[in-house]
């Protein structure tokens, strides 16, 4: 049996500790090869499962991403391309139901990001397709040049822009952190606490963020209801999905859900590899 791990251009041989998931999958007798998503010379019609990992060069291609997903035999990608489709827009944090979730407000233009700033105080704002922090920015001034205009905030990222979220600044990042949480093939699997870099409210490594392994703690319950959210919108259970996490008011809130190609951490700890393996064996046997 034969899988594609899909990957992207700047990843070819796969996310940060990869060798780690290919031993565990050749270990289970599955024979798993890494391949760009956007290359035309992949059949990915041969595969008996596609899952997606390392395509992270999506949020400036998100058009011809999601066309590509779309394309697939949906019987053999993981997750599917209908919770891509919903996932990859940060609007989706509006749509939670009963979750508590970080207070996020839409913004299309730079009127309704100078409204959402007046409201908040202080803001944070981010693009609503982006990942790994891109675009984001801390804003306390309605009159901020940097709303509504494109910005780079990486020197390796393109200019980003709107539409956007807006959100208060959630001060416990800068203490508690981030925690992402991993849900595999229906079970919590592994707790990852991030602290942002010096001068930051980014966790993400690129802006000198830190990521750890941990005990799951007291938020097994928060993330399952996560999972179980996620089944009730789209029919059936997620083969994987990340839940982060932000200390809000004293309680655990969503901070995002990672739906398409969460990173697994490999490079930090083996814990998510075996049961990936164990998920990609149960969805071909």
């Amino acid at each position: 049996m034969t899988v594609l791990l899909a990957t992207s251009g700047d990843y070819p041989d796969g996310e940060s500790g990869a060798a780690l998931l290919d031993a565990a999958l050749a270990e289970r007798g599955v024979e798993a090869a890494w391949a760009r998503w956007d290359d035309p010379e992949v059949d990915w019609d041969a595969a008996d499962l596609v899952a997606l990992r390392s395509t992270w060069d999506y949020v400036t291609r998100h058009d011809e991403f999601l066309a590509w997903t779309a394309r697939l035999d949906q019987s053999r990608l993981l997750n599917g391309a209908d919770v891509f489709a919903w996932n990859h827009d940060k609007r989706y944090l509006t749509e939670l139901g009963d979750l508590p979730v970080v207070p996020t407000l839409l913004a299309d233009d730079r009127d309704a990001l100078a409204d959402a700033v007046r409201r908040l105080g202080t803001a944070v704002v981010k693009p609503r397709v982006g990942a790994g922090g891109a675009g984001l920015v801390v804003v306390t001034d309605p009159d901020d040049p940097r709303l509504g205009r494109p910005v780079r905030s990486h020197p390796d990222y393109p200019e980003v822009g709107g539409p956007w979220v807006v959100q208060p600044l959630v001060d416990s990042v800068r203490t508690h952190g981030e925690s992402s949480v991993y849900v595999i093939g229906g079970a919590v699997t592994q707790r990852f606490d991030k602290r942002p870099g010096e001068e930051d409210v980014r966790v993400n490594e690129e802006f000198g963020g830190t990521v750890r392994a941990v005990e799951l703690g007291d938020v097994g319950d928060l993330v399952l209801r996560a999972a179980d959210a996620m089944a009730a919108r789209f029919g059936r259970p997620m083969d994987y999905l990340r839940v982060d996490l932000l200390r809000w008011e004293d309680h655990w809130v969503v901070s995002e859900l990672e739906l398409i190609e969460p990173g697994l951490y490999l490079g930090v700890s083996p814990a998510n590899a075996a049961p990936f393996a164990d998920l990609v064996t149960t969805r071909l046997f």
